[in-house]
């Protein structure tokens, strides 16, 4: 829970705690940034999670907060802490295409290459091609594998976002991957009746 909350709960009570425990969630859901620092500065833990378990890093970098970003970042709050479903703070930015976000916390350490999904194939399924593009620029595997191993690329046409398959195609993505389910960008091109992006794939050696 909270390292202040313990604390509270022996000084104060519990709905002395509880009350603390809103008014971090509030500050932090709604970009708050002058409360937020005033409960950090009394020793609220910045790694304290919402009842769903999403750290609050994860919220701000999920809302767009830079500034709480930034806040939280400052009071050392841990930049890869996983949500219950295993995304973090920058994936979460990347999917919805929070570039200044994600660029923060790259800075700060946040890892691009997590086992599993990634910040990259998070981009390019929602289509944010500005992230896509700087994520790469830091050295993102391109080709990068799901759990399953479907890519990027195999993402971005599934969801219909042409213009970054296009780019990712450009920049060398492997047309030939499969994922588990035997599928490769070709059969999702098809199967998503994107004809001119399935012929460019079958001339860059793309097969069924």
């Amino acid at each position: 829970m909270l390292r202040a909350l313990l604390v509270a709960v022996l000084l104060c009570g519990p709905a002395y705690a509880q009350q603390v425990y809103e008014d971090l969630l509030f500050a932090v859901n709604n970009d708050r940034v002058d409360e937020l620092r005033a409960l950090l500065a009394r020793g609220v833990d910045p790694n304290s999670v919402d009842p769903g378990g999403n750290p609050l890093l994860f919220i701000a970098a999920r809302n767009g907060s830079l500034a709480t970003v930034n806040a939280l970042i400052a009071a050392k709050a841990k930049v890869d802490q996983p949500n219950r479903s295993n995304d973090t703070p920058i994936m979460v930015a990347a999917l919805q295409g929070h570039a200044d976000i994600v660029r923060r916390l790259r800075e700060a350490g946040a890892t691009l290459d997590p086992p599993g999904w990634t910040p990259l194939i998070y981009a390019a399924t929602g289509g944010k091609l500005p992230v896509v593009r700087y994520l790469l620029e830091q050295g993102a595997n391109i080709d990068a594998g799901s759990p399953n191993g479907t890519t990027a690329l195999m993402m971005a046409v599934r969801e219909h976002r042409i213009d970054v398959a296009e780019f990712l195609l450009a920049r060398g993505a492997d047309v030939r991957r499969r994922n588990d389910a035997g599928m490769t960008a070709l059969t999702y091109a098809e199967q998503g009746n994107e004809t001119e992006f399935a012929a460019r794939l079958r001339k860059a050696g793309a097969q069924r």
